[in-house]
């Protein structure tokens, strides 16, 4: 026999060894796998627009609307640099699992959005156009959303953190192509304040799935199921049961209309905020 005949048998013969039984695994086996990866994506070069319309109709039958959505994002020149995550981490202590979406963190302000949407009424069989909301240079630096399963009742639980700068917030009566006639908000700042209600480069958190859970669902009465949107009393069990403030400033407010001065009223700031309760029921 040859060595080459020799290593060839060899070869065969590892091939056709059985393998190892697979052993299923139990409940509790399963229990304890943790997967340690998530989900990156991101948005580079971004943009969408449509003739979309969404509408609200109240029990008296008028209703407002918004359509005509458009958005487009700029970014940095690498993509994936910076991307969204979503991941799914454990809850607190007796708590379900988290969906935790992380936002970029976008130190040098690269990812900017570009928003405008037209919005009106419909009262008394007469729909009234009143303009379009145009958003331009709006930035998100961290914060993101939780999702998870609420700690009572049903529908679902989530979280939000938000770090905001939107360089100009516009409402045109005329439409989104017309400036010339605008409530004017320049410079708009929401984050995460310390104790002297200064800005602490921190998101604000409005909610959280286990310190403060914020839940959509709905509810009956006698009237029949409503949609219902809240924010609960801050927990202790699962925080401080203190509510995170949050500032808000906008540098500059200004009204402009053709052949008339610019009106400006400055600037506008609320040194700290905080949600301690919310609770919204929408009429049936």
């Amino acid at each position: 026999m040859t060595v080459a005949r020799a290593s060839l048998l060899m070869l065969l013969a590892a091939v056709c060894a059985p393998a190892p039984a697979m052993e299923p695994l139990n409940d509790a086996a399963l229990s304890t796998v943790r997967g340690r990866d998530g989900v990156s994506f991101d948005l580079n070069g971004f943009a969408m627009s449509g003739d979309a319309r969404v509408s609200y109709t109240t029990p008296v039958g008028s209703s407002l609307y918004v359509e005509k959505f458009s958005a487009s994002r700029s970014d940095n020149p690498l993509p994936f640099s910076d991307p969204y995550k979503l991941d799914i981490v454990a809850g607190a202590p007796g708590l379900a699992d988290v969906i935790n979406i992380a936002f970029p963190l976008n130190v040098n302000a690269d990812q900017r959005w570009q928003a405008a949407y037209d919005w009106g009424v419909t009262a008394d069989g007469v729909t009234r156009e009143q303009g379009s909301v145009v958003i331009k240079d709006l930035v998100f630096s961290g914060g993101g959303l939780q999702f998870s399963t609420p700690q009572v009742n049903d529908g679902v639980a989530f979280g939000a953190a938000l770090r905001m700068d939107i360089g100009k917030l516009s409402f045109q009566p005329r439409g989104r192509n017309d400036p010339t006639e605008a409530m004017v908000l320049s410079g708009v700042h929401i984050g995460g304040v310390d104790g002297n209600g200064v800005f602490n480069n921190t998101p604000w958190m409005l909610a959280n799935v286990a310190s403060q859970p914020a839940v959509i669902n709905a509810l009956n009465d006698e009237t029949g199921p409503r949609l219902h949107i809240g924010i609960d009393w801050p927990d202790s069990r699962y925080g401080s049961g203190v509510a995170p403030a949050g500032g808000v400033v906008v540098d500059n407010i200004s009204f402009v209309s053709p052949g008339q001065p610019t009106v400006d009223l400055g600037s506008s700031r609320i040194g700290s905020i905080q949600i301690q309760y919310l609770d919204i029921k929408f009429k049936h």
